[in-house]
């Protein structure tokens, strides 16, 4: 009976040491992962960066742009009138993610447009540049998908890539009488807000009342003219809403950086005090083994 009592006190501490050492494995694990993703984070960020750099730099000329293309627009006053039904939204994203709320964002305010103007009995169709809004918008608003784009933020986007997109929708056969281009705007490294420009048909500036103050304007210098504006307009939302992300990227892996080194540094204290509790143990029971012996 002693014998057995003896071998039960000896082996009982030997599957705790052994579920403290699998502890210590596992949190060892989980550091090194954690490591591996900050190197993965602090990396993207410093890519982030030199690509904000850039797009910061492209973005001041682009927005003259912006600018001038809607001269016309607000100079002749031009409104579509109440009777016209067709209304096309065009929401300017991207194809990669990790970069916070732009591209909610923008669904967001896409989802907002579809129903306000849907209640009030107007048809609406949504062009997605960027496969992220696509995704966002398929589940629940797939059926007012005209056309989407894909192969958007992967290179800085050019005013040749804005022309691709304005020629695919006149082509598209869709016959729209005003609608907006919903995108980005940066304002700073951290702050950027969703903001829409108005667009309109050839048909809708054509029947213009103020645009008799412009003198030989005929129909082909205004369908040009057309083209060339909503080219413009959507060069410049691409340059705004790849600035914004880009921005946002590089917070969103600071961010992350600073998180993983938290959990870093918590995790190495845990790691420490259970070592050290996994010491004392093994001595109290080496201790213990002596004083019985």
């Amino acid at each position: 009976m002693f014998a057995r009592g003896v071998v039960v006190a000896l082996y009982q501490p030997q599957w705790g040491q052994v579920r403290n050492m699998a502890t210590l494995k596992d949190i060892t694990r989980r550091l090194k992962s954690i490591k591996n993703i900050q190197k993965i984070t602090k990396s993207m960020k410093m890519v982030s960066a030199a690509k904000y750099a850039r797009a910061e730099r492209e973005l001041k000329p682009a927005r003259v742009y912006g600018t001038g293309a809607l001269a016309l627009y607000e100079k002749a006053e031009i409104k579509a009138p109440e009777d016209k039904k067709k209304h096309l939204l065009i929401g300017v994203s991207s194809d990669r993610g990790l970069c916070g709320a732009i591209h909610t964002s923008i669904a967001k305010t896409l989802k907002n447009e579809i129903t306000n103007l849907s209640n009030a009995g107007k048809e609406v169709m949504v062009v997605g540049v960027g496969d992220k809004i696509r995704g966002l918008l398929q589940r629940t608003h797939g059926n007012y998908l005209l056309l989407t784009f894909k192969e958007v933020g992967r290179r800085p986007p050019s005013f040749g890539d804005a022309s691709v997109i304005a020629s695919e929708l006149l082509n598209s056969g869709y016959e729209f009488d005003e609608g907006s281009v919903i995108y980005n705007r940066f304002r700073s490294v951290i702050s950027y807000k969703t903001d829409e420009k108005p667009i309109f048909s050839l048909e809708t500036v054509a029947g213009s009342e103020s645009l008799s103050i412009y003198d030989d304007i005929d129909a082909d210098v205004l369908r040009n003219y057309q083209e060339f504006t909503l080219a413009n307009i959507l060069y410049y939302s691409l340059k705004e809403s790849t600035t914004s992300e880009q921005s946002a990227r590089m917070t969103a892996m600071d961010n992350a950086s600073k998180n993983a080194s938290e959990m870093i540094d918590k995790l190495t204290l845990t790691f420490n005090r259970t070592r050290q509790a996994v010491i004392t143990k093994e001595l109290i029971e080496i201790i213990s083994g002596a004083a019985a012996l």
